[in-house]
């Protein structure tokens, strides 16, 4: 297998759900809720209702649930203030490398930048904000495959809510779908017509934030893509989409790929749509090949500066995830390494830390550093590269063929023309180009991720 190849093979019942209040709160004092007890019958509960826990330390991502198939309400998150205190002294002590040699960013992540964000992260970031937040919204936690996944659960109080699972990536955690939680849920709210409601569901991954860490190997892209089908038909859903970006993305294409009968379509902001051919040659450094129309060429040259320029990461992690020490030992070795994601990003990123601002702030990156700092998770989420390494790869077509919408940020990784778009998905339902946002859209431009998402699945409701 030549390197290339290593690299890119790289509505309806929903009110069964924790039932009547009372039912919410036994829950809670046992730990467990079983499905066997809820009747379809049975009013919906509240936010508040769901979301009644006993506020606990910071849980134990590898805590096993007490029963397989049942969902239990997670505990509210608590960080003893003794572990903020010493996440603040190993960024005080932080030994710092000497600055760059050159006046742009071909070296990584820049000295200023780092620096920059160390001193907010030491001295004015809040931890307690994001936590509060948090804990303001229901999650649970519910065994599958033996490993405990951890997922926020918001239901619209709109009736005929379209069910979504939403699948955040790498660098990443929950933390990113959290701006377009009440955009979907009650879109009244924000412009939008109640029969465009979704209910919503954010699991985090395996190894990610407060899901489990799979102690074996075999949590691959397939293997989670399944777990989303099976959480989502044990909440009781028989009919729902799915949507992601990223890792994301791979994840919600899968499930296109598997093509479960519950699952009514896809929509996704990083669609894999490149000819394997065209990805072969973007990878290999080839010039483009002759006969792309203009958006092609675009789209193959964008993808051929990510190969060569843009992926270090992706071959470190894909290779050798253990090896990454530093990032579990120092918080901002773990920064370091998760704002070098690629070049638009990171520009959109470092200029938050110069004083400049749209769609992210310095909390936003921090909140999502943090949690996977607090959780030690930094190591578990890199094995997903390892995981699929040589298994699929990132951006050619996959062969969905349900329905699909896709939305084209301009800052995303490659822009995806239409040509290739429609070839990679035969029932393709929506296809649009955005003005502005890149590759963390529903963090960066939640607004118009949410726009995007109620027309993208308008044509699959009933």
């Amino acid at each position: 297998m030549n390197s290339a190849d290593s690299f890119k093979n790289f509505n309806h019942n929903r009110r069964r759900f924790l039932g009547t209040a009372a039912m919410t709160v036994a829950s809670a004092q046992l730990g467990i809720f079983s499905f066997a007890d809820a009747e379809t019958t049975q009013p919906q509960t509240t936010k508040e209702e769901e979301s009644m826990t006993t506020a606990v330390a910071l849980p134990e991502s590898t805590t096993q649930s007490a029963d397989t198939g049942t969902i239990r309400p997670f505990p509210k998150v608590h960080v003893p203030e003794s572990e903020l205190t010493e996440l603040r002294r190993r960024i005080n002590n932080t030994k710092w490398p000497d600055r760059e040699t050159v006046t742009d960013t071909t070296q990584g992540v820049q000295l200023a930048t780092t620096q920059a964000l160390a001193r907010y992260w030491a001295t004015e970031y809040d931890w307690r904000k994001i936590e509060a937040k948090l804990n303001a919204l229901p999650q649970f936690i519910t065994e599958i495959d033996g490993l405990d996944i951890h997922f926020i659960h918001v239901r619209s109080k709109h009736e005929n809510a379209l069910p979504l699972i939403l699948t955040h990536g790498w660098p990443g955690s929950i933390v990113e779908q959290l701006k377009i939680i009440d955009p979907l849920t009650d879109p009244t709210a924000f412009g939008g017509r109640a029969e465009d409601a979704f209910d919503v569901v954010i699991p985090s991954m395996p190894g990610y934030g407060y899901s489990g860490k799979p102690a074996t190997a075999g949590w691959d892209v397939d293997h989670i893509a399944r777990a989303w089908i099976v959480l989502m038909k044990r909440l009781g859903y028989t009919k729902f989409v799915a949507q992601g970006g990223d890792w994301g993305a791979l994840v919600t294409e899968h499930m296109g790929v598997l093509a479960p009968p519950e699952l009514l379509g896809i929509h996704t902001n990083m669609p894999g749509i490149f000819p394997n051919d065209i990805d072969k040659a973007a990878f290999s450094g080839a010039p483009a090949p002759s006969g792309l129309s203009a958006d092609e060429k675009v789209a193959y040259e964008r993808l051929q500066f990510v190969y060569q320029k843009g992926i270090a990461y992706g071959f470190q992690m894909g290779l050798r995830p253990q090896t990454l020490y530093g990032i579990a030992d120092s918080p901002v070795g773990l920064a370091g390494y998760f704002l070098d994601h690629d070049a638009r990003s990171y520009e959109l990123i470092s200029r938050v830390f110069q004083g400049e601002s749209e769609g992210l702030t310095r909390d936003d990156i921090l909140d999502n550093v943090t949690i996977t700092w607090l959780t030690n998770t930094g190591i578990s989420g890199a094995r997903l590269y390892w995981e699929n390494w040589g298994k699929l790869g990132y951006f050619n077509a996959k062969g969905v063929s349900i329905p699909v919408a896709v939305s084209v940020f301009p800052d995303e990784l490659y822009p995806a023309p239409k040509s290739w778009t429609e070839q990679a998905f035969p029932k393709l339902i929506h296809y649009n180009r955005l003005p502005k946002g890149g590759h963390f859209a529903a963090f960066e431009q939640p607004k118009l991720l949410s726009e995007e998402l109620r027309a993208g699945f308008r044509s699959l409701r009933s």
